[in-house]
């Protein structure tokens, strides 16, 4: 009777635990919306004298650009974080874990692209954005795999399900990698490497069998 009420506490720890990592999630990012909202350029009184908009918005392509590109990955990883956590019951502190260090890797991530904007074309700049980019992608395999492994997910989550998300989030840290020996050949073939998730997604259904 004592081992089952305290697997009872221990299992309802978990689920508020879950919860309160979930508020964290949220917070995060809603600071990081904030932030590149905080991006945006504002002209400053009694400085230069903007003729048009466009002009204005010209004048800071590259600052505008990063912003498109912070929250495109935003939308992309909220996303993810909503299927993975959307699946979970519960949590402890392990996948609490490699949680907040998946979110510090896409922060990180972040970093690095407003980096490549100011060190564009050097190797230290995309080596940087594709070790980040990968960190991501790993930190979220790992606690996908951790938590079907230890049983932290949804009971109505079947089998097949739960390893048809983990082939569908493998594929991003997978395109990173790629990416790295490219960035020693150049920037053009490493860019053109980035798109190498699509065909990297299509392979893995194929030795997976999935449709």
């Amino acid at each position: 009777m004592a081992e089952k009420q305290t697997e009872k506490f221990l299992e309802d720890r978990h689920v508020r635990q879950l919860l309160r990592l979930e508020r964290l999630m949220d917070v995060i990012f809603a600071i990081v919306i904030w932030r590149i909202f905080m991006l945006l350029p504002r002209p400053e009184t009694g400085t230069l004298n903007w003729k048009s908009l466009y002009t204005f918005l010209f004048s800071n392509r590259i600052d505008l650009l990063m912003i498109v590109v912070g929250i495109a990955i935003v939308i992309i990883y909220w996303s993810q974080n909503n299927t993975l956590f959307g699946n979970l019951e519960r949590t402890d502190g392990r996948h609490t874990v490699m949680a907040i260090l998946q979110v510090f890797s896409l922060l990180l991530f972040l970093y690095a692209v407003r980096m490549g904007t100011f060190f564009d074309g050097t190797l230290g700049a995309r080596i940087f954005e594709s070790l980040t980019a990968s960190l991501v992608g790993l930190t979220a395999v790992a606690g996908w795999y951790y938590a079907v492994k230890k049983g932290l997910v949804s009971d109505t989550l079947s089998d097949n399900e739960a390893r048809h998300i983990l082939d569908r989030i493998m594929a991003e840290p997978i395109c990173a990698l790629l990416t790295i020996p490219c960035a020693f050949i150049g920037p053009v073939i490493w860019e053109i490497a980035w798109l190498s998730f699509i065909p990297a997604a299509q392979i893995i259904k194929r030795v997976r069998g999935y449709k």
